[in-house]
C-alpha cells in the first residue's frame, strides 16, 4: 500500500506541474479531467477520497492506540509496537498528501477553465466592436459602450491573471511541502527497515534461548 501512496502521490504532483506550465501536455490534462468530471466520476472519485480519508483516520486511532499502550506500561516498549507506529505513521502522512495534492488539482483545473473562458468572452466582444464600427460609422454610443464592456473585461483578466499567479505560488509551496513529506517518508522508511532488523536479531536470541532451556530441561529430566 505505501508503494501505491508513493505512486498516486508522483502522478499528482507530475499533473500539477504539467498544468503549472503552458505545453502541449496541458490540453490533453484538461481534457481528461474535464471528461473525469463528467457522468458518474465525480461520484467515484470522491468515494475513493472518502475511503481513503477513513483509512488515515483508521491509521490515526491505531497510533492513539499504541501511544496510549506506551503511556499505561511501565515497562519497555516493545520493538512491534514501534514498527506499528512508524507505519501508521507513514501510511497517514501520506494519504493526508494525496489528499491535499488532489484537492490543489481540482482547483487549479477550475481556474484554468474559468480564465480561458474569460478569454473568450473577451475575443467575442473585441470581434464584435470591430463590426460595429465597421457596419455603423454612426452609432458612436454602442462602441463606446463596448469598448468600456472591453475594459471592464480586461481589469476582471487582469484580476484572475493575478489570482492566478497567487495559485501558483500556493502550489510551488505545496510542491516543497511535498518534496519535505517525500524525504520525512524516506527517513522513515530507513527506520522501519532497522526495526524490522532489531526485530527478527532479537527473535532470534529468543530462539536459542528458548533452545538452550529446553536443552537444559531435557538434561535435568535425564
Amino acid at each position: 500500500m505505501i508503494q501505491l501512496l508513493f505512486m498516486v502521490i508522483f502522478s499528482e504532483m507530475a499533473v500539477i506541474m504539467v498544468l503549472s506550465f503552458k505545453t502541449p501536455f496541458r490540453k490533453l490534462v484538461i481534457m481528461g479531467l474535464d471528461r473525469l468530471k463528467r457522468g458518474r466520476g465525480p461520484v467515484v472519485v470522491k468515494t475513493v477520497a472518502g475511503t481513503v480519508f477513513v483509512v488515515m483516520v483508521s491509521s490515526v486511532y491505531s497510533m492513539m492506540e499504541i501511544q496510549k499502550r506506551w503511556v499505561g506500561d511501565d515497562g519497555p516498549v516493545s520493538s512491534t509496537d514501534q514498527v506499528l507506529m512508524v507505519r501508521h505513521l507513514l501510511e497517514a502522512t501520506l494519504m493526508g498528501a494525496t489528499i491535499f495534492l488532489a484537492l490543489m488539482i481540482d482547483r487549479l483545473h477550475h481556474y484554468i477553465r474559468e480564465l480561458r473562458i474569460r478569454r473568450k468572452t473577451m475575443d467575442a466582444v473585441k470581434k464584435q466592436g470591430q463590426g460595429s464600427n465597421d457596419k455603423k460609422p454612426d452609432g458612436f454610443d454602442k462602441v463606446k459602450s463596448l469598448e468600456e464592456e472591453v475594459m471592464t473585461l480586461r481589469e476582471k483578466l487582469k484580476q484572475l491573471e493575478s489570482d492566478m499567479e497567487a495559485k501558483t505560488k500556493q502550489i510551488n509551496a505545496a510542491e516543497v511541502n511535498t518534496v519535505a513529506l517525500r524525504k520525512q517518508s524516506e527517513g522513515l522508511l530507513l527506520e522501519y527497515d532497522r526495526l524490522l532488523e532489531e526485530n527478527e536479531s532479537l527473535r532470534g536470541q529468543l530462539q536459542s534461548l528458548d533452545r538452550k532451556l529446553s536443552r537444559s530441561d531435557s538434561k535435568k529430566n535425564l
